[in-house]
């Protein structure tokens, strides 16, 4: 009688890293690398005419940088695959596509006419993705090889190497004053409403924090601290970017109308418009002082970016104690911390990094770079959104009752700020 001997075959448990913390890795790989002294030719997407756009954009010098950033995005790309495993030979084929679509998205956003309408590239980057999704049937392979979350975490933690802390306080405690006060006011007014109108949960909290804290940013982190629909992302930050255009025009015109000090007007742009971009043009329109105080209340709110992705993730655990099978779930420590969104720490961490440990002369340096590779990965996140998303679900699946809420939250935004400024800023000329 023969024994019959079976082998049971060891198996090597394959190391896989969280995508959360798969982003701080590869965030400071890219501030290690521009550190040690990795710094890309920035490409010019800028042109006014069509004899602009082949002299300066379609130059082989310019086209060879967009290669050049096109081979650093791919290699950190491709290490973001192996990290979270995968597929590998799907992102070898998906990434180049994205990557095309996106300089085409930079290179619209480029020309002279639509940067005086303040339309960012992230719109552009999300219409092609859209026209993209919905005009061609992609494969199921393709859809799952993007990497929206990865890509859209990626530029948050680059972000924090431009929120100093420094240039903050040189504007003394008024620019943070009213910075909390706004931020907490119209996050928990917006909150109410949308409640009200009965906006789901993770529409509520995406409108909050766009309308009070810092617009596109906000929006793109509270999604990720609530591990939120990136097609939800996409509705709000058009939103964002759709409402920015007129307040940015008009409110110039109206402080003019009423004669608001400078320094009144550039406290209530910076406190009320939600991108930064629209923030400097408006500021430009008053003046100097306006443009100033207005650039630093918004980098006053951007500095709360991460305590709020902290205190949203925070929140957002303990107010669903259900987890993804339905079981109800108790909002221990261990459950914050592994719902904890693992990308505030490498923005909080860079931020923390360039305000207090890299020379200025080296921050100087490299801050073109980073800032560059971190507009890129937003871009990037937007045609991927766009290429997994159908635009009848885009309409469908949100109502107009979202938008009704973001329209009166702004509107409310823009009341309470100026009250604000008013009241912190409305001496300032006549104590100088």
């Amino acid at each position: 009688m023969s024994t019959i001997q079976t082998q049971v075959p060891i198996i090597k448990k394959k190391f896989v890293l969280h995508e959360d913390w798969a982003v701080v890795v590869l965030g400071f790989l890219i501030i290690l690398l521009a550190i040690g002294g990795l710094l890309l030719p920035e490409p010019d997407c800028n042109w006014q005419n069509h004899s602009a756009l082949v002299e300066t954009v379609l130059v082989p010098a310019n086209l060879l940088a967009v290669f050049y950033h096109f081979l650093y995005a791919f290699g950190i790309a491709v290490l973001g695959a192996v990290l979270t495993n995968k597929s590998f030979r799907s992102i070898l084929v998906v990434f180049p596509v994205i990557y095309m679509l996106t300089v085409v998205a930079l290179v619209l956003a480029g020309n002279a006419q639509v940067k005086n309408l303040n339309l960012e590239a992230v719109i552009f980057a999300l219409s092609i993705g859209l026209l993209v999704s919905n005009l061609f049937q992609l494969p199921d392979w393709f859809r799952s090889a993007l990497s929206t979350e990865l890509f859209v975490k990626i530029g948050l933690v680059l972000l924090g190497t431009s929120v100093i802390f420094s240039d903050i306080l040189k504007a003394g405690s008024l620019g943070l004053i009213q910075a909390l006060v706004v931020v907490l006011s119209v996050w928990y007014f917006a909150a109410w409403l949308c409640r009200k109108l009965k906006v789901d949960d993770e529409l509520t909290m995406m409108i909050s924090s766009s309308v009070s804290i810092c617009g596109v940013s906000a929006a793109i982190a509270t999604c990720g601290a609530i591990n939120g629909d990136p097609k939800k992302l996409s509705y709000v930050i058009s939103m964002v970017l759709i409402t920015a255009i007129p307040m940015m025009i008009f409110m110039p015109y109206i402080a003019h109308y009423f004669n608001f000090p400078q320094e009144v007007t550039g406290a209530w742009l910076g406190g009320s418009i939600d991108t930064t971009g629209a923030v400097v043009a408006s500021g430009s329109l008053v003046g100097e002082a306006a443009l100033k105080i207005s650039t630093i209340v918004k980098f006053s709110q951007n500095v709360l970016l991460g305590i709020a992705a902290f205190a949203i993730s925070i929140y957002w655990t303990y107010t669903k104690k259900t987890g993804p099978d339905g079981e109800v779930t108790k909002p221990t420590l261990g459950l914050i911390w592994e719902r904890f969104p693992k990308f505030v720490i490498g923005f909080v961490v860079a931020s923390l990094l360039f305000s207090f440990v890299v020379p200025g002369e080296v921050n100087e340096a490299i801050k073109g770079t980073l800032k560059s590779l971190q507009g890129l990965w937003f871009v990037l996140a937007f045609t991927s959104i766009g290429l997994e998303t159908n635009f009848k679900d885009l309409i469908q699946k949100n109502s107009r009752t979202p938008f009704y809420a973001f329209l009166l939250a702004q509107l409310f935004n823009i009341f309470i700020t100026l009250i604000i400024a008013f009241f912190l800023f409305g001496n300032m000329e006549a104590g100088a």
